[in-house]
This record gives structure tokens, C-alpha cells and sequence, in this order.
């Protein structure tokens, strides 16, 4: 096979019908694909080898070492792998043919293609998991890819659910991300109405949700963006009367609160079900975020035994905040949650990770478990469950 070229004398490439494929095939013909996992797992051609475009110049000469052996490339309508095609004979493969037209054109032909059963643990719901849905795989195909998550954890996220305390300035770019990650169920707790001075740096409400419920508007723009994702939306301020029947059944926390009562009630609460809070606060031009896993690390008690006087921490609508602050901290909350709900990674777990805007620098801070802790520690532990002898058999 001679392959033509252009006026420049360097080589082009030529197409192939899909009616040609079969007989070149007889003659040992090789059939590439360089379409990603999720397409190629909806259907493909009988014996093909699968390498992503991405991945062709790296892992081609393994895949393919015989650089004079005839290949034809094929992806959906023939773009990709038509620009696949160059970088090979770019690499020295001197036979290849692109499919016109892809595997549209394939099918469209009446041509048959082959659909092989996912086999990614977990993935056809072996372990328990509902088995991921051709548009599902198209979705999260980005994260699917890689080997840290796959259609495993893929799985395992769709089936989690986070409780976020708070739909504004940390909870509204975190639930973006956790939706668009496919978090199954997103619980959303608030009493507030959106305000126009919200719409600064609460990016889950639009100009035209003024006025109604911070927890229905956040509904509305979650399922915007995906609409799989369960939105559990509690219009209700988090106290000492309810917070435990919030909290229950969540696999992960974000607390995106801004006074000290309710971080202390929401931990104290969270340390007694076991369940890990992944907290953020800012001021001004700074931001912190940690996660705090019970019994593996400090809790908020122990960050801060007693809360500061008010005059030095007062809140934003005294003082204000750079909107992209919460911005960034809430994403790091995100970035928390999902390395929790994957069970991949290092979290902040006993560190404190601080943000200045201004020098766009972060530091981070270690911190320790207070044995004298009234939530966390052995003796605060013991005591509650005297009171309550379910608790010692959790923390056991």
C-alpha cells in the first residue's frame, strides 16, 4: 500500500469505505480505535485494539510494533482519527488508512459492532451498586478515565450523600462541583432568602431567584446542571432541637455555616455519629479549610475550645469578603468531599490549610487532638456513653 502525498510532497492520508474494511481485513489488516472508554464500551469493531488519540504517540509501539503492518483507524466520523492517522506516519507507520465517515458510517452501513459487558469491578452492580448507564459513562467519562476513580468509584459516588449546612458563599460552589461530579444525593440545609447582596459570591443563585428560598434555588440550579442528582432540601436553621435528624443517614458533611454556636452544635453532633465534616471559613481576603474525620484527627473543639470575643470575628456583611474567596475555599471543600467519598488521596485531616488572596500563597498549620477535648476525647467519649451505650459501641 503506497500512500499518496500532497503538493508539498509530505504524506496525507487516505480514506477507506466501510465497505472496503472486510476485504483489507483478510489480508491482516489491523483496526484501531481511538475513541475514549465510554465510546468504546456503547459498541466497536470485532478484534480492534482500543487506544485513545490521546494516548497514541506514547503507547502506540507498544500496541502496534510492526511499524509496516497495514491499520485502519477509525473513530465516531472519522476526525479524530483522521488526525491519528498523521500522527502515525508521523511516528513511521507507513500503511494506514482512515475510516471514512467513522463508525457512524460503519453502522449506518448495517455493519455489526460489538458491545462488550463492562468490566470494571463494580461497575454491572456485582458489589452492591446500581451498574452505570451508557449515559452515565458519557457524563463522568472524564473521570471514569482515570484509574483513581473509574467505574467503580464512579459508582460508589452515586450512590453517596453529602449534607451541605449552608447555601451560600462556601456551600454554592462546592454543591456545583459535587453535582457535576454525580454525588447521588445532595442534601442542602438553609432558612435563608436570597438577597442581592448574596449574588456577589453565591454563584448557585441568579438575579431572578431574589427573594425565594436560598434551599429551592439551589434545587432548581443543581438540577440545572445534572438532573440525576437528588436534592434534599431543608428550609430550616440548624439547631440543638433537629440538627441530629438533619445529619442522619449522610455519608459526608460540608459545613459551610458562618457563626460559632452552629459549628460547635454541627460538630458535636457529627463526632457523635461518626460521620467526617469537611470545614471551611473566610474572612476579607483569607480562607481556611480541614476535614475533621472523628477519632482519626481533631475536631472543631479542638481547633477552637471557645469561640473568640465577636469583635474579632466579625461577620462579612461588617467587614466584607472578596467574592472569589469563598469561591475557592468551597472548591477545596468539594476537592475533600470527594477524596472522602472515594476513599483516594490525603485529606486535611489534622491540617489547616489558610489562603491570603492578596498574596496568593497558602500555608498550612498541623494540628493535634485535645485529650481534654469535651468532644472528642477518651474522657468526653466514656461520659457519653454512659448516657448513651450505643456511642461506646461506634467509637469501639
Amino acid at each position: 500500500m503506497t500512500l499518496p502525498a500532497n503538493s508539498s510532497g509530505t504524506p496525507s492520508v487516505q480514506d477507506i469505505r466501510a465497505s472496503e474494511v472486510a476485504g483489507l481485513r483478510s489480508e491482516g489488516a489491523i483496526l484501531l480505535d481511538v475513541r475514549e472508554p465510554v465510546e468504546w464500551n456503547e459498541g466497536h469493531l470485532e478484534g480492534a485494539i482500543h487506544l485513545p488519540q490521546g494516548q497514541v504517540p506514547a503507547r502506540i509501539a507498544e500496541a502496534i510494533p510492526d511499524r509496516d503492518a497495514p491499520i485502519v483507524v477509525y473513530c465516531h466520523s472519522g476526525v479524530r482519527s483522521y488526525y491519528a492517522s498523521l500522527a502515525l506516519q508521523q511516528l513511521g507507520y507507513a500503511r494506514v488508512l482512515n475510516l471514512a465517515g467513522g463508525i457512524d458510517a460503519w453502522t449506518r452501513a448495517g455493519l455489526p459492532v460489538v458491545i462488550d459487558a463492562p468490566d470494571a469491578p463494580g461497575a454491572d452492580g456485582s458489589d452492591g451498586s446500581r451498574p452505570l448507564t451508557a449515559a452515565q459513562r458519557e457524563r463522568y467519562s472524564r473521570q471514569i478515565l482515570m484509574s483513581e476513580v473509574g467505574a467503580e468509584g464512579q459508582a460508589r459516588l452515586l450512590a453517596s450523600r453529602v449534607l451541605i449546612v449552608g447555601a451560600g458563599g462556601l456551600g454554592s460552589p462546592a454543591a456545583l462541583y459535587l453535582a457535576a461530579a454525580g454525588v447521588g444525593t445532595l442534601g442542602v440545609v438553609d432558612d435563608d432568602v436570597v438577597d442581592v447582596s448574596n449574588l456577589q459570591r453565591q454563584v448557585l443563585h441568579a438575579t431572578d431567584a431574589v427573594g425565594a428560598p436560598k434551599v429551592a434555588s439551589a434545587r432548581r440550579t443543581i438540577n440545572g446542571l445534572n438532573p440525576e442528582v437528588q436534592v434534599v432540601a431543608r428550609r430550616a436553621r440548624l439547631d440543638s432541637t433537629n440538627v441530629e435528624s438533619l445529619i442522619e443517614g449522610y455519608d459526608v458533611i460540608l459545613d459551610g455555616t458562618d457563626t460559632f454556636e452552629t459549628r460547635y452544635l454541627l460538630n458535636d453532633a457529627a463526632v457523635a455519629a461518626r460521620i467526617p465534616v469537611v470545614h471551611a471559613s473566610v474572612f476579607r481576603f483569607e480562607g481556611q479549610v480541614t476535614t475533621f474525620v472523628p477519632f482519626e484527627g481533631p475536631c472543631y473543639r479542638c481547633l477552637y475550645p471557645t469561640p473568640p470575643p465577636p469583635e474579632l470575628a466579625p461577620a462579612c456583611s461588617v467587614v466584607g469578603v472578596l467574592g472569589v474567596v469563598p469561591g475557592i475555599m468551597g472548591t477545596l471543600q468539594a476537592n475533600e468531599v470527594l477524596k472522602l467519598l472515594l476513599g483516594i488521596g490525603e485529606t486535611l485531616a489534622g491540617r489547616l490549610l489558610v489562603f491570603d488572596a492578596l498574596d496568593s500563597t497558602f500555608s498550612e498549620i498541623r494540628l493535634e487532638r485535645d485529650p481534654a477535648c469535651p468532644t472528642c476525647s477518651d474522657a468526653a467519649v466514656a461520659a457519653r456513653a454512659v448516657a448513651l451505650p450505643h456511642v461506646a459501641v461506634a467509637h469501639a
